[in-house]
């Protein structure tokens, strides 16, 4: 881990620090007294920083965090927000990164409107260059120990949860289920189903670990992208509740009236996914 920048943000004390891994940037966030709790966000590039930022707008998480815990009367968490590989040489790195590998290589048909992989009719990429498996054990392999050590943290798989929108909302399911015994609440906002519709619905919900020591998040708006998720998260919730999770327990799968597909939208109501994860 080479640390390369320091930075403050509003509204929490002392400074987000960005790293280096293998060539992946990461920023990360603590807060100044020890703390169980911590949480891993994709597309770190909007979380902290707007220079970085899609739309030049921030989740202003830890911020948000910061003010939840102290309503709790908790710590805040440690926030971890890994970036995501898309680049000039690599212009569809985040769909290679977020994507559940497993289940398009294992038959799920992508539709055309796979974000950042087939804009066009045909495919850009063969699904073999998929690397959500490299991406998520990076993460949960080096990148969090890594991180946890430099802090002197405490890795505590109750109090640790994996965030992300979009295609990050489907790589935070695809985390929990891949990693049950490091995660072990998924905060997945606007999961974007109709990559995959009905089959990778089936598919990434039924791969999660049964509910008993687990926790689900799944939100959505209704403009945009997100007016187009109705059916499939209706699909995903009932699958949910057959596998035995339940709302007011260790389900939640909220809808945003007139909010849309964008970090503002995300950041308005973001405070609620935490006290979802962090009140217990």
């Amino acid at each position: 881990m080479q640390i390369v920048k320091q930075f403050q943000v509003r509204g929490a004390p002392g400074e987000v620090r960005r790293a280096l891994f293998d060539g992946r940037t990461v920023d990360f966030w603590a807060p100044p007294t020890p703390t169980p709790y911590m949480l891993v966000t994709h597309d770190g590039q909007n979380i902290f920083d707007k220079s970085t930022s899609s739309r030049h707008r921030t989740w202003e998480l830890a911020g948000t965090a910061n003010k939840v815990a102290s309503e709790l009367g908790i710590p805040a968490p440690i926030i971890i927000s890994v970036f995501h590989s898309r680049s000039p040489s690599d212009p569809y790195g985040r769909g290679k990164d977020l994507a559940p590998q497993d289940l398009f290589t294992d038959g799920v048909e992508p539709t055309l409107n796979f974000p950042g992989i087939w804009p066009t009719p045909e495919p850009t990429f063969p699904l073999s260059e998929l690397r959500g498996n490299a991406y998520l054990e990076q993460i949960s392999e080096a990148i969090i120990p890594t991180i946890c050590n430099y802090l002197g943290h405490n890795i505590l798989p109750e109090h640790t949860a994996m965030m992300g929108a979009s295609m990050g909302g489907l790589a935070s399911l695809n985390g929990i289920a891949r990693y049950p015994d490091l995660y072990r609440t998924a905060l997945s906002f606007s999961p974007h189903w109709t990559v995959g519709k009905e089959p990778l619905v089936e598919g990434l919900m039924k791969s999660l670990p049964k509910p008993g020591n687990h926790r689900i998040w799944m939100s959505r708006g209704t403009k945009s992208h997100d007016a187009k998720y109705g059916p499939y998260q209706e699909y995903a919730n009932k699958i949910a509740l057959a596998m035995g999770y339940r709302y007011g327990r260790d389900l939640a799968t909220p809808i945003f009236n007139h909010t849309s597909h964008n970090e503002r939208s995300w950041a308005s109501y973001v405070n609620q996914s935490l006290r979802f994860w962090l009140k217990r």
